[in-house]
């Protein structure tokens, strides 16, 4: 009996937040579970870039917008890619993993955690993200990760906007994402289908190392009669890839098939939109926890009732 109640308590707790299309979330204020002596800290995550000149436009300055955002908060950073992290080593620059940073502040007694990705998917950078967090979560009163770029179907919306602001109905632009193995590579197709649904038929979205690949993008771009194209990368900042895969063999295969083609290479994370999206992201997290699948099951098993 007192499980039951305490699920349809929980039900009632949730209900405003499940209206409003945040199924997966419930109201729970972040800085108001802390008690004295708590400290709060936030955690950025980036893959990274060995590349300086990027990295001051995107993630440096990305990160120094958080601490406008949240001046009384500690600051602390990571990137995921190990390779990245061996080569700026090698140069003398220390960056730490996500585990690392995570048990670093530990160490320094923190005991409330934010974490928001740079990532621009839902792909393996924030699988191996949570599973770090998992493994380190009884170490912390509470700890929340914000969501990557393209998450709900409002991000894509927003996305498209920023994307086609201010572009040219007569030109093709092409947005080269980094692309992924597994099934989570169908968000690219996402948000090309979603840019041509509102309209944009102008704009393509294609990836280096999944779907879709170069091949599926040109033909549709073939099919549009474009025949001058702005190459652009679709990912946060414009390192390796953008420098090399896009920059050289993107845009010699493109010139190949006859196509006129101005780069653009520029990370996402330079332009103040989608920086702020990402802090949308971080701020939305201060203020909801995510509803775990089976605490959900839970309240359907006993409400008998689908959430919308």
């Amino acid at each position: 009996m007192k499980n039951i109640l305490a699920t349809i308590l929980l039900y009632i707790a949730v209900l405003p937040v499940l209206a409003h299309g945040g199924g997966n979330y419930e109201h729970s204020d972040f800085f108001k579970t802390m008690k004295p002596g708590d400290k709060a800290a936030i955690l950025m995550v980036h893959f990274g870039t060995t590349h300086a000149d990027t990295r001051e436009l995107t993630i440096d300055a990305l990160n120094d917008k958080v601490r406008k955002e949240f001046p009384e908060v500690e600051l602390r950073e990571a990137y995921t890619s190990r390779i990245i992290i061996k080569r700026l080593g090698e140069r003398g620059i220390n960056k730490q993993n996500p585990l690392e940073a995570l048990k670093q502040l530990h160490s320094d007694g923190y005991t409330h955690i934010l974490i928001q990705a740079s990532t621009i998917i839902d792909g393996v950078e924030m699988e191996s993200l949570d599973k770090n967090v998992a493994e380190i979560e009884p170490l912390f009163k509470d700890i929340r990760v914000g969501n990557p770029l393209l998450y709900t179907p409002e991000d894509y919306e927003k996305v498209t906007e920023i994307l086609t602001d201010d572009t040219d109905g007569k030109i093709a632009y092409v947005w080269v994402g980094h692309g992924t193995y597994d099934a989570t590579t169908a968000q690219y197709a996402m948000l090309d289908y979603m840019l041509k649904a509102k309209g944009h038929k102008n704009h393509f979205v294609g990836t280096i190392e999944g779907y879709p690949a170069f091949e599926d993008m040109l033909a549709q771009l073939k099919a549009s009669g474009l025949k001058k194209v702005v190459l652009t990368p679709l990912m946060f900042v414009a390192g390796e890839h953008a420098k090399n895969d896009i920059a050289e063999d993107w845009k010699n295969d493109l010139e190949e098939e006859g196509f006129t083609v101005e780069l653009q290479l520029k990370g996402l994370g330079e332009n103040p939109a989608i920086q702020d999206l990402y802090i949308s992201h971080l701020k939305f997290k201060t203020g909801h926890r995510k509803i775990g699948i089976m605490k959900k099951k839970a309240i359907y098993e006993v409400t008998g009732e689908v959430m919308h």
